[in-house]
């Protein structure tokens, strides 16, 4: 059972450690160092947690992490608690791949279409990929549908290949 009031500080906690491990590659170094010793490693995820004002079970939890020499899992970590954090609120991320940027139209509309679709709220994680030609390529857990112009065209050269 979640605490009232836990699952908001967690989730900005995350985001918190997140973006420091994503702008940091020092930070990166230090979780990943095989040269740096516990000690080393728990005094620097100490003072990044001060810094970023984590909460006392997280720093705990970093503290723990880096006295058995786990600290290299932390971005696993991360997204694991995002995860989870997503599913008790009832959200669920959406991979999408598109050839071009999507317009905040664009994204609103795809955002609500999948919601309807799979029954919880989406949140959109938005790339490009030219490559794609046009069309889009959705991942939603395991699930992935490819509306792209190069997989109907590789679709089609190897039908091709079958016939000739």
């Amino acid at each position: 059972m979640v605490e009232e009031g836990a699952l908001p500080a967690l989730e900005g906690d995350i985001d918190s450690l997140d973006a420091a491990l994503t702008a940091s590659a020092d930070l990166r170094a230090v979780i990943a160092s095989p040269v740096l010793t516990r000690d080393e490693q728990a005094r620097a995820i100490t003072a990044v947690a001060d810094a970023l004002g984590l909460s006392v079970v997280l720093k705990n939890t970093l503290a723990l992490m880096a006295a058995k020499r786990r600290l290299f899992v932390l971005p696993q970590l991360v997204a694991e608690l995002r995860a989870r954090v997503m599913a008790a609120k009832g959200e669920v991320f959406a991979e999408v791949v598109s050839a071009k940027a999507l317009t905040a139209t664009q994204a609103t509309k795809l955002a609500e279409v999948l919601s309807a679709k799979v029954g919880k709220t989406v949140k959109l994680n938005a790339t490009v990929d030219p490559a794609l030609i046009g069309g889009l390529v959705v991942k939603i857990g395991s699930k992935m549908i490819d509306t792209s112009v190069a997989s109907k065209l590789q679709a089609l050269q190897n039908t091709m290949k079958e016939v000739g």
